[in-house]
C-alpha cells in the first residue's frame, strides 16, 4: 500500500484569513516502509512573513521572494501524491492549507477521506499524554537532534518514523511470513525420502512350551490369592 506522509509550513494559522502555505514536504511509503522518494518545494506567499511564523520555521519573506508561486508547481505535487492516503500530524491543519491553495487556483481539493491524522492515532494510543511530534519522537526513540527549526520535509521524515511506531513498530508481517513459508515448504516436500527396511512382525503369543512351564510354576505357589 502506497501512502504519503507530508507536512507544511505556513505564514500563520488560518488560511481563510489570508495566511498562505510556504513550504511542502512529502515522503513516500510503501507497506509502511519509506522508499526514499520525496517531494519538497518552497512557495512565494505573495505577502509578508509574520515574525511569529518566521521564528518557528526560519523562512523569511526575502528568502521566499524568488521562489515559485504555488500555481506554478501544483501539478508536480499532485502527480507525486497521486491518489494515495495522506498522513499528517494534526492533519486538518495541513489539509486546510493545501486545499485552500488548490481552491485559489481553481483546482479540485484533496478529498478528506484520504486524510490520516497521526495526532488522532496518538491520542487513542496514549490518552492523556503529550502527543506533539517532539514528544512522540522522544517516546519512540526517533532521533531529532538535527531539528533546530521546523522544516516541512524534515518533519515529514520524522513523522514517517513515528507513524510506523504508532502502528506497532517494524515487525515482520504475516504476508512476509507466508511468502517465506511458500518458499521453504515445497523444497522440504520435494526432498527424497530414505526407504525403510522391511521387518517381519514379531510373534507375541506364548509357545506351547512356555505355557507348560508357566503352569508348572503356578503349582509351586502355596496358598495363592486367586484360589481364595
Amino acid at each position: 500500500m502506497r501512502e504519503i506522509v507530508f507536512d507544511t509550513e505556513t505564514t500563520g494559522l488560518d488560511p481563510k484569513s489570508g495566511d498562505r502555505m510556504v513550504e511542502m514536504g512529502c515522503v513516500e511509503m510503501v507497506n509502511r516502509v519509506a522508499t526514499g522518494a520525496t517531494y519538497h518545494a518552497y512557495y512565494n506567499p505573495e505577502r509578508d512573513m509574520p515574525a511569529g511564523a518566521e521564528a518557528v520555521h526560519g523562512l523569511s519573506a526575502a528568502f521566499l521572494s524568488d521562489k515559485p508561486l504555488f500555481r506554478d508547481t501544483a501539478q508536480e505535487l499532485l502527480d507525486f501524491i497521486g491518489d494515495a492516503p495522506l498522513v499528517a500530524h494534526n492533519a486538518g491543519f495541513d489539509f486546510g492549507f493545501l486545499n485552500n491553495e488548490l481552491e485559489m487556483i481553481d483546482r479540485a481539493p484533496v478529498n478528506l477521506d484520504r486524510m490520516v491524522d497521526t495526532v488522532a492515532i496518538a491520542r487513542k494510543k496514549h490518552p492523556g499524554a503529550k502527543n506533539s511530534l517532539d514528544a512522540l519522537c522522544s517516546r519512540y526513540g526517533v532521533d531529532r537532534s538535527h531539528r533546530v527549526k521546523h522544516g516541512a520535509l524534515l518533519d515529514a521524515e520524522l513523522l514517517a518514523q513515528v507513524y510506523v511506531e504508532l502502528l506497532g513498530g517494524r515487525q515482520i508481517g504475516l504476508e512476509l511470513a507466508a511468502e517465506a513459508k511458500a518458499e521453504t515448504v515445497p523444497e522440504a516436500a520435494a526432498a527424497p525420502q530414505t526407504p525403510r527396511e522391511f521387518r517381519a512382525p514379531r510373534a507375541h503369543a506364548p509357545s506351547a512350551e512356555e505355557l507348560a512351564r508357566h503352569q508348572a510354576f503356578i503349582k509351586t505357589i502355596e496358598a495363592p490369592l486367586w484360589s481364595k
